[in-house]
This record gives structure tokens, sequence and C-alpha cells, in this order.
């Protein structure tokens, strides 16, 4: 084999391809540039001009996250069917990766009720290891989309899909938080399995865990409600506070309790989490290879146990995160691409820690806002709390009633079914709320990863209805005595509409017995080689009835289309006089034309 030199082989790579080196070097150019890095690291832009004014506002605004996520995470990771410090493993990450690369203050990014969901049937099925690896993987795909600018992908979720899947996911998780508000044995935590797992064990419900959960949900209300007290009260500060921190005051006041009734020797009058694996997780790569039940899964057979949740999962983490940046961004622009990049990192991170797969959280990031945060340094404050819990309060953790975090979930939950939405969509397009119910019903019935994709496949169904049937408006008029008909399409013509096209006009010009028929192209921006065949035949089904039909207002690129299907029958059918009446002055000098030259 002859001896090349790789200066060869660069010169021939660059004769051979001209056109990908000069757009390679000038991508590499766009990318190594000053706007670009502050771009894609927003902490370069916000950290070098901190205001130590900020610092308090920040740490307030992290504690005050902190306070919130600790019980949620704890309580997430129940729903997953994991073990309590996973949720905490989950949520610190997220913190430290979303100040670095997070383009939205407000935004927290970590565990939330229905990621959980989505990754538990995972963990009851296969074990943690696919929970770890489904961040991993979430994040890489997320990533991937973010660079490559395919965040357009969700505009395929509609708001009622959203608010359909939204709300199964809520009612969903609720239903799968009933056994421990009752104390009841099983695992289940699917909407039919859970509510056949109460019923089927009603007559083992424990009295005491009953009360303190339904205890839990009730002080939860009203402590919600204090947020809403008047400014001229000299409790409102203090009130908004106590609703921000509800959720841990809860908990510290119910582990307390059954601290003390353990310490008094009632043995346990509450199921309790137990123990909690104490200590900073571990840093250690995801598993890409795992063994269940004396079986070693490959990692391309862990990826097919995941199936459709490779999708639905970065783009469920896609949705929440962005739609929330938007909600807090007070009409600023918000950066798509670089949302999604921070929350793909922020999975891919957390995968390394034995996290589960993370988005942001409307809660969290609610609480973050009316904090006061002012900097997404909040979010390091909120990180270095978690990390505190996770050394010194792991044996606290022991005693918080599994009833408790029922309690917190199913309150959070309340708020996540979207009444308001379907009101809206109600009042709005009533139709909508077809693929509302749909996706609705459907998550319930067979599962949030598939019950989404039914609805965005109803929603599909439904836009290429509306393709295949555009509005004709025919309208009847008679010049010079002769009977005219003019069909105005309000849209594109493509091969689903083609057919209805043909089939109306022929039905209304022989309704209205036409002797001229004008389609109005003025809306046609173009059509497709179905289309331009359907309306060949049209054409002449109208001549052999004796009609004549003019193209009108048809813009270059449908007459080219016509043209090319048949020139000879195209060629004198069009016409961009400015009205009917010009239309038909043309149509007599050519005739006239026609006439003398015969």
């Amino acid at each position: 084999m002859p001896n090349v030199s790789n200066k060869a082989i660069a010169d021939d790579i660059k004769e051979s391809f001209p056109q990908v080196g000069k757009w390679v070097a000038k991508s590499c150019r766009s990318i190594c540039t000053r706007k670009h890095l502050l771009k894609r690291f927003p902490i370069l832009q916000w950290l070098p001009s901190y205001n130590l004014k900020y610092l308090a506002e920040d740490i307030v605004a992290g504690i005050s996250v902190g306070l919130t996520v600790i019980p949620q995470g704890i309580a997430y990771a129940v729903v997953a069917n994991l073990d309590p410090q996973y949720g905490l493993y989950s949520a610190f990450m997220g913190c430290f990766v979303y100040c670095i690369f997070g383009s939205c203050k407000d935004v927290t990014i970590g565990p939330t009720a229905i990621m959980s969901l989505m990754v538990q049937v995972h963990v009851a099925n296969s074990g943690i290891d696919f929970a770890i690896l489904s961040a991993f993987l979430t994040g890489c795909v997320i990533l991937v989309l973010g660079v490559l600018n395919l965040g357009f992908l969700v505009q395929f979720i509609s708001l009622p899909v959203t608010a359909g899947f939204t709300s199964a996911a809520a009612i969903t998780i609720a239903s799968g938080q009933v056994k421990s508000l009752f104390g009841l044995p099983g695992k289940s935590n699917e909407f039919l399995e859970a509510w056949m797992n109460v019923f089927e064990n009603l007559h083992e419900i424990r009295l005491w865990d009953t009360v303190l959960g339904v205890s839990t949900i009730v002080v939860l209300l009203v402590l919600m409600q204090m947020k809403n007290m008047s400014r001229e009260s000299c409790w409102a500060s203090v009130g908004k506070y106590v609703a921000l921190a509800r959720n841990a005051i809860v908990v510290i006041l119910s582990t307390l309790l059954a601290y003390l009734l353990s310490e008094a020797g009632y043995s346990e009058p509450f199921l309790l989490t137990g123990n909690v694996t104490a200590g900073l997780p571990p840093l250690q790569k995801p598993p890409f290879t795992t063994t269940l039940d004396g079986r070693t899964y490959s990692f391309s057979e862990m990826i097919g146990e995941m199936g459709s949740s490779l999708i639905t999962l970065p783009l469920i983490g896609i949705l929440e995160s962005i739609a929330i940046a938007k909600a807090f961004s007070k009409g600023k622009p918000i950066d798509a691409t670089q949302e999604m990049i921070a929350l793909g990192l922020s999975n891919i991170a957390g995968s390394f820690v034995s996290s589960m797969p993370v988005t942001g959280s409307f809660t969290r990031s609610a609480v973050n806002n009316n904090s006061g945060v002012r900097t997404p340094f909040g979010g390091v404050a909120t990180g270095i709390l978690v990390l505190l819990a996770l050394g010194l309060l792991t044996k606290t953790f022991y005693y918080i009633p599994k009833a408790t975090l029922a309690g917190v979930i199913i309150a959070a939950m309340f708020f996540m079914v979207e009444f308001h939405t379907a009101v809206e969509i109600w009042r709005t397009k009533r139709i909508d709320i077809v693929p509302m119910a749909a996706t609705l019903i459907a998550c319930l019935l067979l599962g949030l990863e598939i019950g989404i994709l039914f609805g965005v496949g109803i929603n599909v169904c439904f836009i290429l209805y509306q393709t295949s049937r555009p509005m004709l408006i025919p309208q009847q008029c008679t010049i010079d005595g002769q009977s005219i008909l003019v069909v105005q399409p309000d849209q594109r013509i493509v091969f689903s509409s083609a057919e209805y096209l043909k089939h109306h006009v022929l039905k209304h010009s022989t309704k209205a017995a036409a002797q001229i028929v004008i389609l109005d192209g003025s809306h046609i921006t173009s059509i497709d080689t179905t289309a331009a065949k359907v309306l060949v035949c049209m054409t002449k089904d109208l001549q052999l009835q004796n009609r004549t039909i003019l193209y009108w207002k048809c813009n270059q690129a449908t007459r080219f289309t016509l043209l090319r299907m048949d020139k000879a029958l195209f060629q004198d059918l069009f016409t961009t006089a400015d009205s009917l009446e010009q239309i038909f002055k043309e149509a007599g000098s050519s005739k006239t034309n026609n006439e003398l030259n015969k």
C-alpha cells in the first residue's frame, strides 16, 4: 500500500468537498465567538456583574425552595418506587447544573410528579438501574434536540392534549397514593389497579394513618390560603412564608409526632418511611448493563425494555421546562434551545449521581419567584441545603409517616387537574374538548406514554381532516345572460382535499346549471401531483358537460404545476383579470380572434 501523507488526504477531501469544508469552518467560527460563548454559558453574563445586595434574597429564596424540595423529593421517590434518598439525589444536581446553563432565574430543576410516575413502571418491573439509565438517555436526547434546534417537536403537543395529559397524571398519582393515605398494603400506582387495590383491602384500613393523612391534606389547604391574607394585615408577610413552607411544616410536625409516640412506647401507630441512606450520593457512571433476577441485561436490551419512554420522557421534560420558563419570563424572550441544553445536561450530570429523570417544577419555580429570587444563584443555596439534609438529617427521615407524604402529594395534585383549562377550551372552541377528553381517558386506562401518543394522534387526525375539507365559497351570478359559478377554496389543495374539491365543484355546477365555472385560486398557494391529476379529470368532466372552466388568480407555482401535468389542456384556461367583467371581455376578444383565424 502506498504511503499517503495526512496532508495529501486532507487536500483530497478539501478538493472533493469544498462546500462541506466551508460550512464546517463557518460553523466553527460562529461557535467560537464571545457572543456564542455568553449565550451558551449564561452564568458568564450574570456572575461578573453580581451585586452582593442580591445574595441575601437569593439565599432566602434558595432555602424556601429547599424546604419544599426535600419533602417533595422524598415523596416523588416513593411515587417512582425508589428509596427516599434518590429523590434528593435528583434534586441537588439539577440545581447546580441549571445555575450554570439555565437562562431563567426562577426555574428550578428536579424530580416532578409526572416524571416520577412515568419512571415507576420501569423501576417496578426492572429495578433502580433502569431509572438512572433513563435519566442519562433522556438527557442525551434533550441535549441533541437542543443542539439541532428541534424543539419545535413539542409544538405537535397541543394545549388540549397537554391539559388532558397533566390532568390524567395528577389523577393517577393521587390514586396511587390513596393506599398510603389509608395505610393499606400494595404497590400499584396505575389508576385502575390502584383503586382495585383500595377496594380489595378496605378491611385493612389503619385508623391513625387515615386520620394523619386526611389531616395533612386539610392543613396544607388551609396553610395555602394564608398567602391570600390582606396586605394591610401585620401578619401578611408571615402568612406568605408559612404558605411557601407549608410542605416542610407538615412533614416536620408529623415526623416530630411519630418520634414522640415511638419514644413513648407506642409501637408504630403510623407506617414510617424507614431507613434512608446517609451521605453524599455515589459518583459513578450510569449503569449501561444490569443484572436482574439472575439475568444480565446488555445496553441494547435495557433500551428495548424502556420502549416508547425514550421518546415520551424527553418530550414531556422539554414541554414542562419550557412552559415554566415562559410562564415566569414576564414577557422576555425565552431561548428554548438554551433551556433544552440546560435540561439535557442536568439529566446527564444527574445520572452520574444516581438521579432519576428531572425537569422544571412549576410548584418550586413559583416558590422561587414568590420568595424574590434575583439570580440563578438561588439554586446553589437549594443544592447546598439538600446536601446538608442528606448528610445530617437522614436519621430524622426514618420517622416521616407515609400517610403524611401521601397527603403532601395528593394536596399538590388538586391543583394539577386542569379544570380551568377545560372551561377555557369549552368556551373558546368546543371541538377541542375531544382531544383533551380522549387524552385524559387514554392516559388513565392505557398509561401515560400510550395516552399522550393517542392524544397527539387524535390531534393529527383533526388537522388531516381540516386539510382534506377546505372551505369552499360558491357564488352564483349572471353576466351577459350567462350563468356563472365562482368557487373559492380557502387553502392550498393537496392530495387529501383534491377529490373533495372536484366533487363539490361538479355538484354545485350541476345544481346551479352554470355554463361557466371559475375556480378562484387566490388562496391556493400550491398543489401537488395528485391534486393536479384530479384537476385534469375535473376539467375534462366539465368540458364533457359542455361547461367552460377558467382558473382565476392562480399563482405562478400552481400554474406551472398544472401546465407540466397537461399543457395542451390548461394553456388557455388561466386568467389574471381584475374582475369577472374583465374576464368576459378577454374571453370575447379571444373568441373573435379565433373566429378570424379560422
